[in-house]
């Protein structure tokens, strides 16, 4: 749960006892959570045997790796616990770095577990120190034991001491963790290897940080980099950010590379990248630049800023039950919504954590994160900012399409096209809407859609 200090927020963890690995039984003690029941203080998931516990054990190590690494400017970061969800036939964990310019994830599919579902939700993972160095030591073929939330699986070897961490959360993490599921949900697969031309793509990488963003097109059966965005590219910006799947490359089955629509004169995107594991898939999401967070892309202000999505969100979470994959049209068909206000509700779900997004599936996913969206709307300044423009009636229309915002004596005159909204401002200018809308786009919209849904 969350906490607030005198230092600022804070995320408080319970554990009963310390996660371990022991007897050929990996035991994950899991904090409070969500569950389809209710909240519980220390659910219990999963009983069984994981059929591939070396590659398990390595991804699992890589995911923890990304939570405690700070990828842009290096230095001494805090470690968050990933976050683990169960949606019935698989586990996914999660984990984002402490720079919020990479989001990792394991998914461990169904042929990967043989055992016993004991509850769908999610919650965090305690991944400590000792059971760092006792994943890397996995190895052969041998299947391992796994509970999840352990409750009825005693682990003998451990001390059964409880364990309690209180570690900082930086509002850049928690929106950073917002915006990527609604970046990631516009990509489409780009390109794939074969297990050989991946070892051979991954290990050729450039091991020192890369200043510029690099790009890579499919050629032949692989991939080759190069400076430029042509069609059909995908950004790769700072290469060394994809350094956690080295381990895992003695299984990898497949690489995939997934990101949106490149043209000669595009800027630096997003990218996903996936590893294809025997039943299971490493993902990772590197942000548009290396010193470049997801948490101040704004992906997210669009779906923030309108009501009725807000309201339709609030509608379809109640219908959510952990599905490993939230098939749209079904749920706009249970909602009594169309499929466009569906979609947007989704995205605002995603706003608030309280979904994912599978880019191999193509689809969302129900998760819980340990935050709400009212907090997310707190912390993006650009949305506070134009909300006190239309309160303060800074805000006036000349034509259905033009709206001029005077923001501090200074009147920016927006512009509504048939594909978005134009700006005057220093910061539309600059980012041309590549990083979201700005304050004075925003603020024309809230009064425009206003003032449609009055006239209805």
């Amino acid at each position: 749960m969350a906490t607030s200090t005198a230092a600022g927020p804070a995320q408080a963890y319970t554990y009963p006892r310390p996660s371990g690995l022991a007897g050929g039984l990996l035991g994950l003690s899991t904090s409070g959570g969500l569950t389809t029941t209710g909240p519980k203080e220390h659910p219990h998931f999963f009983s069984g045997l994981l059929t591939q516990a070396a590659p398990a054990a390595a991804a699992l190590l890589a995911v923890a790796d990304v939570a405690r690494t700070r990828y842009h400017q290096p230095r001494p970061a805090s470690s968050r616990d990933p976050v683990v969800t169960c949606n019935g036939d698989r586990l996914r964990l999660e984990s984002f770095s402490a720079c919020c310019g990479v989001y990792a994830r394991l998914d461990v599919l169904q042929p990967a577990l043989d055992g016993e579902v004991h509850e769908r939700g999610t919650t965090n993972v305690d991944v400590n120190g000792p059971l760092r160095e006792a994943l890397a030591r996995v190895g052969g073929s041998d299947p391992l034991h796994l509970a999840v939330g352990a409750e009825e699986l005693a682990v003998t070897t451990l001390d059964g001491a409880v364990v309690e961490k209180k570690v900082p959360l930086p509002e850049r993490w928690l929106r950073g963790f917002a915006e990527v599921q609604v970046i990631t949900s516009g990509f489409d697969p780009r390109a794939e290897l074969v297990a050989a031309e991946a070892v051979r793509f991954l290990r050729g990488l450039p091991a020192a940080r890369s200043r510029g963003v690099l790009w890579v097109v499919p050629a032949g059966r692989g991939l080759r980099i190069t400076s430029r965005p042509v069609p059909g590219a995908v950004c790769l910006p700072g290469p060394d950010r994809l350094r956690t799947m080295l381990p895992l490359l003695r299984f990898a089955r497949a690489l995939r590379a997934y990101g949106p629509i490149v043209t000669p004169g595009s800027g630096p995107a997003a990218s996903v990248w996936e590893l294809e594991l025997p039943g299971m898939r490493y993902v990772l999401a590197l942000s548009p630049e290396p010193h470049r967070g997801f948490s101040g892309e704004g992906a997210v202000l669009d779906a923030l800023a309108t009501d009725e999505a807000a309201d339709d969100a609030e509608l379809l979470g109640a219908l959510l039950s952990f599905e490993p994959r939230v098939e749209p049209d079904l749920l706009a068909e249970r909602a009594g919504l169309d499929l466009v206000r569906t979609r947007a509700g989704l995205t605002q779900l995603g706003t608030a954590g309280r979904v994912g997004y599978d880019t191999a599936e193509a689809g969302f996913f129900h998760r819980e994160l340990p935050y709400d969206a009212e907090r997310v709307l707190a912390m993006n300044p650009r949305l506070r900012n134009a909300r006190a423009l239309v309160d303060g009636g800074h805000v006036t229309f000349s034509a259905p399409d033009m709206a001029s915002v005077d923001a501090g004596g200074t009147p920016r005159q927006v512009r509504f096209t048939g594909d978005g909204a134009s700006c005057t401002c220093p910061w539309w200018t600059e980012y041309r809407g590549g990083r979201g809308p700005c304050k004075h786009v925003i603020a024309a919209r809230l009064v425009r859609d206003a003032a449609e849904e009055t006239a209805r």
